[in-house]
């Protein structure tokens, strides 16, 4: 028996790892599955981000060691992409790669939490987001994320005993797996008390660009104040369907940025350059693919919403990001819930409560999938609620 590590505690992906289990014995037994359980993007890079790593591979110069900061070109790109959200960055102290926003995710907690330390983390969460603070031997605090409150911590129920303990606060809007949004009034009261308790705020905006409706998020850095106590993650994954690249960046406050490099330095030699070619490529290059991928995504995020309402089942139309958060429309527990509707339908989605006990009863759904497999899902449901 091996013994294992007391920062193991906690980790785990049962539940994911048994969902995907069904999944794959239901397409074993011939089951024709539509998965829409995993966020991994169905799309393809634009043809000018591909070229470009394809020229970068061709070239033999290319092969050696990047270091993890970030070639000098990647971090201008990333500061120059950012004005648009009107945040300046200066590109060598405020920037830096990451090898996919886990990356940084899973290791800041590290920089800047000791054994005992209090994290701030959403309950339900994208499972990093606790499992980086536990490896840093953190104590966790639930922030309650809930419909009646619109998605957001209740912030005046934290206790000031906890405010006080409290190194790291982490956010995520656009938000996985709720697909809520955040407004700017609540970024600006996190700043107050994050300069109030010296908490440094870590804030996931992966989904800045999935964006439906005329809908446009903040950048928690553009709040007055934010870079004192912030950073900011970002991920060319789902923006410019990149995800198997793993190319992402953080940026924000210089200290925390130069903890965060000085613990990479010792950790990863950076990105592979033909990638980060790629990316500079995505962030200067014509951006009217974003815009596309945000359309194909509003225009499923449609066909799955208007075909569950048409069929009784109330869910909500999310502003942003590719999932849709959606109430368990039966009497089961989430994971019941998810183990039937496979069973039953062979359409695959994730529990909520694998993000957190506030994620008991509800179901998260990737819109992962073409508009006509997505109207066969409703089909599917239609038929299956009707006879339970």
């Amino acid at each position: 028996m091996i013994d294992h590590a007391v920062r193991m505690q906690g980790l785990t992906s049962a539940i994911f790892t048994q969902v995907d289990g069904l999944r794959k014995q239901a397409a074993a037994a011939g089951k024709d599955v539509i998965s829409l359980s995993i966020g991994s993007p169905d799309l393809a890079p634009a043809p000018h981000i591909i070229t470009a790593m394809k020229e970068a591979i061709n070239d033999p110069r290319n092969y050696g060691y990047t270091l993890s900061k970030g070639v000098p070109e990647f971090l201008r790109s990333v500061a120059n992409w950012y004005k648009k959200f009107d945040v300046d960055l200066d590109p060598e102290t405020e920037v830096h790669s990451l090898i996919g926003s886990q990356d940084g995710l899973a290791h800041i907690a590290l920089c800047l939490v000791n054994p005992g330390d209090v994290v701030l983390v959403p309950d339900p969460g994208y499972p990093i987001f606790s499992a980086g603070p536990l490896v840093a031997g953190a104590e966790l605090r639930l922030m309650p994320l809930t419909a009646e409150n619109g998605f957001l911590p209740d912030l005046d129920a934290i206790d000031e005993a906890t405010l006080r303990r409290a190194k790291l606060m982490i956010l995520n809007y656009p938000n996985n797996p709720l697909a809520a949004t955040a407004p700017r009034e609540f970024f600006a009261k996190v700043v107050e008390i994050a300069k109030r308790y010296q908490i440094i705020v870590c804030h996931d905006f992966a989904y800045s660009e999935l964006v439906f409706d005329g809908y446009r998020p903040d950048s928690f850095l553009s709040i007055p104040g934010a870079k004192d106590v912030a950073i900011e993650f970002h991920s060319l994954s789902k923006t410019y369907n990149m995800a198997g690249c793993r190319a992402a960046f953080a940026v924000g406050n210089a200290e925390v940025i130069s903890l965060l490099g000085r613990l990479k330095s010792n950790f990863d030699y950076g990105i592979f350059y033909p990638i980060q070619k790629a990316a500079v490529a995505a962030l200067t290059g014509p951006q009217d693919c974003v815009r596309e991928t945000a359309r194909v995504y509003q225009n499923r995020r449609d066909v799955l919403v208007e075909g569950f309402r048409a069929i009784g089942w109330n869910v909500p139309k999310p502003q942003a990001s590719m999932y849709i958060w959606a109430p368990v429309p039966t009497c089961q527990s989430s994971y019941d819930f998810v183990v039937s509707l496979i069973e039953h339908t062979g359409v695959s989605v994730t529990p909520g409560i694998g993000f957190g006990p506030h994620g008991e009863g509800y179901i998260r759904i990737a819109l992962v999938q073409p508009e006509q497999r997505l109207a066969e899902a409703v089909e599917r449901i239609r038929n299956w609620l009707g006879r339970i």
